[in-house]
């Protein structure tokens, strides 16, 4: 894999996907419908999706491709592959917040080595670079070039004073029964894979997720987090979150900043 090649590409896919979701983001009101699993899906939903697969298609034609709205993907059995959440978050999406994002990553041998997370409504962008460093750019964010970039690393954390953040939409009492087991300092909510990102930024050192997630929903914010210096590891016992799984669901998990003690 041609990791310059690779970011310059997932770069632009995450930017051109974006200005298709605020196309319908912004216009009139539109159909919200139900996916076999009872989650919402919708126009945003689909156009970004083609939009994304349409070009990793193109220029990987033989590396498998995962993403979430094409069922038959979900088939697929993988180690090295790409994955693809093009809209995470359309519960935040449908209600107008604006904590969504477009997701893209690379999986190698069960890792996420690289990924683009972008949230257009708030623009920021955050992906890591080809040798695998995460940044956010920021600016125009013109899709033929990069801007100005920040590089990211996660916090120094103060296990007596430590900042966590939490689902938005899936919080539940045994999510905050396990937070309620740390030191906390400040605790705040994101929706979507936004989650990974302040904690790749330092803006927190703690995200617990008690609850069912799937791979394209982690992969892409995981890939951000490790280049930033941060991990993902089992809520059950504490290993890295391994990717390619069969069904490509994922176990509770907990990504934080090295520096956490974490609790069990």
């Amino acid at each position: 894999m041609n990791y310059d090649d690779l970011t310059a590409l997932i770069r632009r896919l995450a930017l051109e996907a974006g200005d298709r979701i605020m196309e319908v983001y912004n216009g009139p009101d539109f159909e919200v419908k139900a996916k076999s699993d009872a989650s919402p899906v919708t126009e945003a939903d689909e156009a970004a999706d083609r939009l994304i697969s349409a070009g990793l298609r193109a220029a990987y034609p033989d590396i498998p491709l995962i993403t979430e709205e094409q069922a038959d993907s979900h088939g697929l059995s993988a180690s090295t592959f790409l994955i693809v959440d093009p809209l995470d978050g359309t519960k935040e999406f449908v209600q107008r917040r604006g904590d969504f994002t477009v997701n893209i990553a690379y999986v190698e041998e069960g890792v996420p080595v690289r990924g683009v997370v972008y949230a257009p409504a708030k623009g920021r962008l955050f992906y890591t670079q080809a040798d695998g460093t995460a940044v956010e750019e920021t600016g125009a964010l013109d899709k033929t070039k990069p801007g100005n970039l920040r590089r990211l690393s996660v916090s120094k954390p103060d296990n007596g004073a430590l900042m966590v953040v939490a689902s938005k939409s899936h919080r539940d009492q045994a999510t905050d029964d396990y937070i309620a087991k740390y030191a906390v300092k400040d605790m705040t909510s994101a929706g979507s894979s936004l989650k990974f990102c302040l904690v790749a930024t330092g803006e927190a050192d703690l995200y617990p997720r008690l609850g069912r997630t799937m791979e394209w929903d982690t992969a892409a914010g995981d890939a951000v987090l490790r280049g930033a210096g941060g991990v993902v590891v089992r809520f059950d016992d504490h290993q890295p979150l391994a990717y390619g799984k069969s069904g490509w669901d994922n176990p509770f998990f907990i990504a934080h900043a090295p520096g956490v003690t974490l609790k069990s």
